[in-house]
């Protein structure tokens, strides 16, 4: 894979109405993760059909199923073969483990507060019946929960569903405090997965892809953003760093260019064969200094802006971290 250096500009998008800034960029930030769930809806969709032997829509469906046909479906689900399943995250881009992911998707269009006022319950359900498994009672507290509230609910179509995980998602993004700029970019390379999927049904020549919810420590390096790619029992990863800077730049560039070489040394030593992507976010920063780094690495992501003002990415940013991981996931060599 050739090294490549894209940069990116900053985008004017402020609304400005009588000399006041109304911008509600949140919403956009919260659209484009929620759509990024459709392919979680979809393969929902896929197995209903599996159940009811039909092509039927998951809405349909989901209203005329008896109660042990929606067990069926929800543990089906949560017992999916762990090839080529698609990813459910928070309002950060943080990836929920698979069966939290399912639990949540089922408890969001019929429930609202899965964690804050289900999960108690259930853990009470327990402490009654000692022999009873969690996974148990979750599948069988939802498939109760749509029998009994389903004809109230009424819409289980994609678009109704949809303005429910917006709601959701905005939620769990209230409760992050601070690394934002760290949650948007995790956020970008979630979505590039998720793209992938889309379009391929698949994850390319990896089996499965766990995008880490935090940062992770590799000896003396901090990664902020971070993927294992796994295959069978093998695991490669993918390290996103992120380095920020509010200033323009100026003559802390080469030490900081320095400082950016010798981590991804460090990384090398522990991980040779790592997909290294390098994220600077910071105002004209030298394109000299970039491409003294992408020598070490793989690409680097130039966003020319003040870090305060990153969002979720716009659609040309995002685009070209989709190819870039697109390259990794079909087994492009470095």
């Amino acid at each position: 894979m050739k090294r490549k250096f894209d940069q990116i500009k900053d985008q004017d998008d402020e609304l400005v109405v009588h000399k006041i800034d109304i911008s509600h960029t949140r919403l956009v930030d919260l659209t484009k993760l929620a759509d990024e769930a459709k392919p979680f809806f979809d393969w929902i969709e896929r197995r209903a059909m599996n159940i009811k032997k039909n092509s039927k829509t998951f809405d349909i469906n989901i209203m005329d199923m008896d109660i042990e046909e929606i067990k069926r479906l929800i543990e089906s689900c949560y017992y999916a073969e762990t090839e080529n399943l698609p990813l459910l995250f928070d309002g950060a881009g943080r990836t929920y483990p698979h069966k939290k992911a399912c639990y949540y998707f089922f408890c969001w269009i019929i429930r609202d507060a899965p964690q804050q006022r289900l999960a108690p319950l259930i853990t009470k359900m327990r402490k009654t019946e000692k022999e009873l498994k969690k996974v148990t009672a979750e599948i069988d507290s939802i498939a109760n929960l749509f029998i009994k509230y389903r004809k109230h609910a009424k819409y289980f179509q994609w678009e109704s569903i949809r303005e429910v995980i917006i709601d959701r998602l905005e939620g769990s993004r209230r409760s992050i405090s601070g690394h934002l700029v760290e949650a948007n970019i995790r956020a970008a390379l979630t979505i590039a997965f998720q793209n992938y999927f889309t379009i391929n049904l698949d994850y390319g020549t990896y089996d499965e892809i766990k995008v880490n919810s935090k940062q992770i420590q590799l000896e003396n390096n901090t990664i902020d953003v971070s993927a294992e790619l796994i295959k069978n029992t093998k695991k490669d990863f993918l390290f996103m760093p992120v380095k920020t800077r509010e200033t323009e730049g100026g003559g802390h560039a080469h030490l900081f260019s320095r400082d950016i070489i010798a981590a991804v040394r460090d990384i090398r030593n522990i991980y040779p064969k790592a997909r290294i992507a390098l994220v600077i976010i910071a105002r004209n920063w030298s394109n000299n200094e970039i491409r003294s780094i992408l020598n070490e690495l793989d690409m680097v992501f130039h966003f020319d802006m003040n870090p305060n003002k990153l969002n979720i990415l716009d659609e040309d940013a995002q685009k070209k971290i989709n190819i870039y991981v697109e390259e990794v996931l079909n087994g492009s060599t470095q």
